[in-house]
């Protein structure tokens, strides 16, 4: 009863994030022993083909979860950008760790920032969040699917295969390679993910004991601002399957939420934002800039790419 088990997959940043959580749970109950339960999702094992068209970002969840109902894991770690909105039924968040940098990152060896590229060089990003927005800024481009951990993303840049590739900031830093970012992507000209930069805890619902003891690692900052993006994405029932952005930050006026639905084939963005009213939630936050994004025309890019 002293040893919690960590379901994690095998990548390089997975694994960073799991030891590191692991590290947080034995420094905050000494005595705790906690081990790392490693294995390969289906996400991880199929590279071929873009992530929503082989069942989407929940891919790298499946197997952690069966392990945990199986009794082979008491929780999981995960990106949380790759939490779906909606967990499996007896799953729960247990804790969301403090956010790490939220923003994109253009990795070129040849270029220093994303208006320098020469007209029609290529791009390599699978995300759709990230296609469309590089749609709008730089229409000449030739954008091109990549998958892979970031190790095998990054060697294929270093191949000569793409002029440039979009990355996550906080998975560079995390692995050591803050130095491969030659510019960051920001807010609000370029919107991250929802939840980017977030360390997820996943837990079976009602293990009280788990609950306890990873309850301490839990940002309360960063899980209302997560909150906030997710409720969003839920209401615009959004997925890797569709191009949806969303970044909330703590202002000195309240919670302030951006939100973004966008057309990797034309480029065309619908954009929102909002600032907390007195008294609302950071749930009701996400809901009222989802309904502002679908009286702007969201539902229409959304419902394009829903099939």
């Amino acid at each position: 009863m002293n040893t919690l088990r960590i379901a994690t997959r095998e990548s390089a940043l997975a694994l960073w994030q799991a030891e590191h959580v692991a590290a947080r749970l034995r420094a905050a109950h000494p005595g705790l022993a906690v081990e790392l339960v490693p294995m390969t999702t289906r996400g991880d094992q199929v590279l071929d083909r873009p992530l929503a068209a082989i069942g989407g970002k929940g891919l790298f969840l499946k197997e952690l979860e069966v392990a945990m109902l199986e009794d082979r894991a008491d929780l999981a770690v995960h990106s949380c950008k790759d939490v779906p909105m909606e967990l499996e039924s007896g799953f729960a968040i247990g804790a969301i760790l403090e956010r790490a940098d939220p923003a994109d990152a253009f990795v070129s060896n040849d270029f220093a920032r994303l208006d320098e590229l020469p007209q029609g060089a290529c791009v390599g990003t699978s995300s759709l969040r990230r296609q469309a927005l590089l749609r709008a800024l730089r229409p000449d481009l030739e954008l091109t699917d990549l998958r892979g951990n970031v190790n095998t993303r990054l060697a294929k840049l270093d191949e000569g295969r793409y002029a440039a590739i979009i990355l996550a900031c906080a998975g560079l830093e995390r692995l050591g390679l803050g130095a491969r970012v030659r510019a960051r992507l920001v807010a609000p000209t370029w919107v991250p993910a929802v939840a980017q930069g977030a360390i997820a805890i996943e837990q079976r619902l009602g293990d009280n004991r788990v609950a306890d003891l990873v309850g301490v690692l839990d940002d309360p900052d960063t899980r209302r601002c997560v909150e906030a993006e997710r409720a969003m994405n839920l209401a615009l029932h959004g997925s890797c399957h569709v191009p949806v952005a969303g970044f909330c930050t703590e202002t000195e006026q309240g919670l302030e939420l951006l939100g973004l639905v966008g057309d990797p084939a034309s480029g065309r963005l619908v954009r929102a934002g909002a600032v907390a009213m007195d008294g609302e939630s950071s749930v009701d936050l996400g809901k009222r800039v989802a309904a502002m994004l679908f009286e702007r025309g969201a539902g229409e890019l959304l419902a394009a790419h829903a099939g």
